[in-house]
């Protein structure tokens, strides 16, 4: 018996959530419906001009928000990632503590820095626009790594926002050696499309020669395998991945198993806040597929976590919400 179910790794940010109409996203020159990295100096500017306050710091991170998640629903978690030890930075890792997450990090023992921090910018059609500065989490390297956590866990999962960095990379890289080495199991994400469309070649690096599970959207998919379709797509991904999950938005998702696909239909909801979807999907289904559910079963709770995330504002739930989704999908 393993002692952690998922092993995470990923950057550590802290999410600043807010509210903007597309006219400020026009003022401020910022891309819609993308994750940015920027500057200090250009995040400063834009919480000068929201008027930043404390109650809109959450715990973040994509790879931070799926451990958090599968925690949530009951799964044993650890996250590698790297804070300074300013209020941010405090502040990360007594979320982690509070969400049952362990980490190798202490209050005490983290390093001089500026902790990263990323502004959600979320307009009226529920989409989110990220501007990230990754602070001390852009120099997170195989010093993070936990090789003795990693050996003691059923997966590891990596988020694909590691992958601009070259000691970022090569962390991603050295883990996925030692849990091949070790029979774990790996998980990866694209995370985002820009990760795919601009660093098609760190991402591929990554991938080396294939990963256990992979998470991924459909546009991300067609990026990665170069076709244009989701069914040449996800025929193309067979090749990197013995098992994947493409997420397809209010249609669902579709996985393969490792012998078939399986359809995974979608929840009607109102759709206010997209953030943390994806990271929601995976945690909930990394969930699901460690605690003796099928794929299929496990698609079914990732959709449903899914759809309650995105109807409220923030890319995560509370404990209850958790429970009562297990509670509707398997209550006897």
């Amino acid at each position: 018996m393993k002692k952690y179910d998922i092993y995470g790794i990923g950057n550590a940010l802290v999410d600043l959530v807010f509210e903007v109409d597309e006219q400020f996203l026009a003022n401020q020159k910022v891309e819609k419906g993308l994750m940015t990295l920027v500057e200090e100096d250009r995040q400063n500017a834009l919480i000068s001009a929201i008027n930043i306050h404390e109650n809109m710091m959450k715990g973040g991170g994509s790879a931070a928000n799926t451990v958090v998640a599968a925690s949530q629903f009951g799964s044993n978690c650890y996250y590698s990632c790297k804070v300074s030890n300013d209020r941010f930075g405090q502040f990360y890792l007594k979320d982690l503590e509070s969400n049952g997450v362990d980490t190798k990090l202490t209050p005490a023992s983290a390093p001089e820095g500026i902790t990263g921090k990323c502004l959600v910018m979320t307009t009226p059609d529920a989409e989110r626009t990220m501007n990230t500065f990754l602070g001390i989490t852009s120099n997170f390297s195989v010093e993070e790594i936990d090789e003795n956590a990693i050996k003691e866990s059923s997966y590891i999962y990596s988020e694909g926002y590691l992958v601009p960095s070259p000691s970022g990379r090569a962390a991603m890289v050295k883990a996925k050696e030692i849990a091949e080495a070790n029979g774990v199991k790996t998980a990866l994400s694209f995370s985002d499309p820009s990760m795919v469309k601009y660093f098609k070649n760190e991402m591929t690096e990554v991938v080396g020669s294939g990963v256990d599970l992979l998470f991924c959207n459909e546009e991300e998919a067609m990026l990665f395998t170069e076709t244009n379709s989701l069914l040449k797509a996800r025929e193309a991904l067979k090749n990197i991945a013995k098992r994947f999950a493409i997420t397809l938005g209010k249609n669902g998702a579709t996985i393969f198993d490792g012998d078939t696909f399986v359809d995974i239909e979608s929840y009607s909801v109102n759709a206010i806040d997209t953030n943390g979807a994806g990271d929601m999907f995976a945690g909930a289904f990394l969930f699901g597929i460690t605690h003796g559910h099928s794929y299929a079963e496990a698609g079914k709770i990732a959709s449903l976590a899914s759809s309650k995330v995105v109807s409220q504002f923030g890319p995560r739930l509370e404990w209850h919400q958790a429970k009562e989704i297990l509670n509707h999908l398997f209550e006897d």
